[in-house]
């Protein structure tokens, strides 16, 4: 999955879906969406008439991006993008700064805008009265309706101690509202655990919020340190997690299955891939359920997947997002780039879960609107179950 632009987004403030199943990016995309010599000399003329002769005055600069950006979207590709000089530069920035600062939220794309999966504790927006399923429809006044969720969340994210303006919208009773918001230095951590119980039972509850480097290492943490403790089976809660690196997406499936197929790739020009789990389990006797949600996302499908089609874990919850294509992040030689989808991905059944997403065998929905989390005792009590005599 994209390692270049993912993952501090998904740690600190937001899960960008279009980047979350990307592959290594590779060098310069200078031949791949190259025009034609007569193609090309068209379109600087018709750049070069607008600029001269066009009644109004234009950015020379803006016309030749835009066409560049008209080339992708004529894939009709949601995943596929051209980013700009500019935006890449503010992506590879967000990747490389090891603090983040924005508003505490984990977003997916929306036709609106931008969907709230997540909103952290102690974050700006939760204490603003963001809530999950919100829709933020505009940024600083303007709409981000189409937009790549990258380009949005670029513009939500800002230094520490400035301000942006949202307008936000909840859909159950269609009300929009203006909210100004202080951004702040967000802190997340990979994974978090603590220990329930349940009719007597001790219930590890792990939850991971990304697959950043290194965060199948924080989960197993979490899961050690509670079993050690006396957990008697674990919870591992992937609700809002949009995914990440495909490299943790099979660690942390190898958490749970020693060995055999985790997912395969393929593309049109990709050979197929296949990746193995690799070794050093937890105890397979310890029982394990998979919490998701809409939010759930690439590598979160991934080990979902894996994970019910080795019949090593049941899915409680509601059903996944359903990406099961992957892109690669290639540099382009005006300094901006492209993220083209380039393949699918297959779980160990064979089934690509594009545009219709996992299914859960237990069915668990939370109301965003209440303090509690409805679906989680929904979890636990399936767990319980497996722990029962039969």
């Amino acid at each position: 999955m994209s390692p270049r632009y993912t993952m501090p987004l998904l740690a600190a403030f937001c899960v960008v879906l279009a980047f979350i199943a990307g592959a290594v990016a590779g060098g310069p995309l200078s031949e791949s969406i190259g025009l034609e010599d007569d193609e090309d000399q068209t379109r600087a003329e018709i750049i070069e008439q607008i600029d001269e002769s066009f009644y109004k005055k234009t950015d020379k600069n803006k016309l030749e991006e835009a066409s560049l950006d008209g080339i992708v979207r004529s894939l009709n590709d949601r995943f596929s993008h051209y980013f700009t000089p500019a935006e890449t530069k503010e992506f590879e920035r967000a990747v490389n700064d090891p603090t983040f600062e924005g508003i505490g939220v984990s977003v997916a794309e929306d036709d609106k805008g931008l969907r709230v999966v997540q909103v952290y504790d102690g974050s700006p927006a939760k204490k603003a009265g963001i809530l999950k399923d919100d829709l933020i429809v505009g940024v600083a006044g303007k709409s981000i309706a189409g937009q790549p969720s990258d380009v949005s969340t670029s513009k939500i994210r800002g230094k520490a101690g400035t301000d942006v303006r949202l307008t936000v919208v909840t859909p159950s009773t269609k009300k929009k509202r203006e909210l100004t918001i202080q951004r702040e230095q967000v802190d997340i951590p990979a994974a978090d655990g603590e220990m329930v119980e349940r009719d007597g039972k001790q219930i590890a509850h792990v939850r991971l919020f990304g697959f950043s480097n290194g965060a199948h290492g924080e989960m197993r943490g979490q899961i050690d340190r509670l079993v050690k403790d006396g957990a008697d089976g674990v919870i591992l809660d992937l609700r809002g997690n949009g995914g990440g690196l495909l490299r943790e997406g099979i660690l942390v499936a190898s958490t749970f299955v020693e060995d055999g197929l985790i997912v395969s790739t393929k593309g049109r020009n990709r050979a197929e891939q296949k990746y193995d789990a690799e070794g050093d389990a937890i105890d397979k006797k310890l029982p394990v359920v998979v919490l998701v949600d809409g939010g759930s996302a690439s590598a979160s499908e991934i080990v979902t997947g894996a994970l019910r089609d080795r019949k090593r874990a049941t899915v409680v919850g509601e059903k996944t997002f359903g990406k099961g294509v992957f892109q690669e992040v290639q540099d382009l030689p005006n300094g901006g780039s492209l993220d083209l989808t380039v393949g699918e991905y297959f779980l160990p059944s064979g089934e690509n879960i594009g545009g219709k997403g996992i299914k859960p065998q237990v069915k668990a929905k939370d109301d965003p609107k209440t303090r509690r989390d409805e679906a989680l005792p929904v979890a636990e009590r399936e767990l319980v179950g497996k722990l029962q005599p039969r």
